[in-house]
């Protein structure tokens, strides 16, 4: 009977320890089941975040999945590589990583979730040049880095132009509102000049008018000197018959 009972309660035991095992299991199972769930999701929602940030950069919308492209040289297998990036553009597939701009040319590093695969695009304007696909991400990030050096080397003509363009049109209104000033400034000297020669000439005819004047002074003086010593001779004479004879 006692052996009957030291079986019955090893029995016992065995099954709770087989039950709390298999409870464990399918906690760990349920457990990593949510984590892999949680991670689907949050790669979901990464990949959403990042495909909202590439529209507002503009790459996988800007046309250049329905532009025609520059041939490639066929040594890298970029012909090939452009067109899957173009329809895979057009499908929504990849997702924009990086984007560096220079001038008119660009670099780009998009991701296709689906197959872990990286897509590094050179391009300029919209039309893409050459197009990396890896699936090592080392590689897909030297290769970006080695793009968007070549962008910066490529665009630098490109920019000194622009600069240099815009320093002449600031140089030409410069040279036009300086020549408008010097035209009104000019205008202003000649209204001065003419103004000035008026003067000059209204005051020659002064002075002309004032030698006349005294002219006229100097006869008018002479003459009245004149008439004045000839009526006091008149006077004199007059005087001289009218006194009385003497006796």
């Amino acid at each position: 009977m006692k052996f009957n009972n030291k079986w019955r309660h090893g029995v016992v035991l065995w099954a709770s320890a087989v039950a709390c095992m298999a409870a464990c299991a399918a906690t760990t199972a349920l457990a990593a089941t949510a984590s892999a769930a949680a991670a689907q999701d949050s790669s979901l929602a990464s990949g959403n975040a990042l495909g909202d940030a590439s529209a507002r950069r503009g790459l996988l919308t800007n046309g250049a999945a329905d532009e025609p492209q520059a041939p490639g040289n066929g040594t890298d297998g970029s012909n090939g590589s452009i067109t899957e990036l173009q329809q895979m553009i057009r499908d929504g597939k990849v997702v924009e990583m990086r984007t560096t701009y220079n001038g008119s040319y660009g670099a780009s590093m998009l991701f296709y979730p689906d197959q872990m695969t990286y897509y590094i695009a050179l391009f300029q304007q919209k039309k893409f040049w050459r197009v990396i696909k890896t699936q090592t991400d080392t590689r897909a990030e030297a290769v970006y880095a080695d793009f968007a050096k070549s962008t910066a080397q490529l665009a630098d003509s490109e920019i000194r132009r622009e600069k240099l363009q815009a320093e002449n049109a600031f140089a030409d209104r410069l040279i036009a509102l300086q020549q408008n000033r010097a035209n009104r400034l000019q205008a202003d000297v000649d209204v001065a000049r003419a103004q000035q020669s008026q003067v000059a000439d209204r005051q020659a005819q002064q002075q002309d008018a004032i030698v006349t004047l005294r002219a006229q002074q100097d006869a008018a003086q002479a003459q009245l000197r004149a008439l004045q010593t000839k009526v006091r001779d008149l006077q004199r004479q007059a005087d001289g018959d009218l006194m009385p004879a003497s006796q």
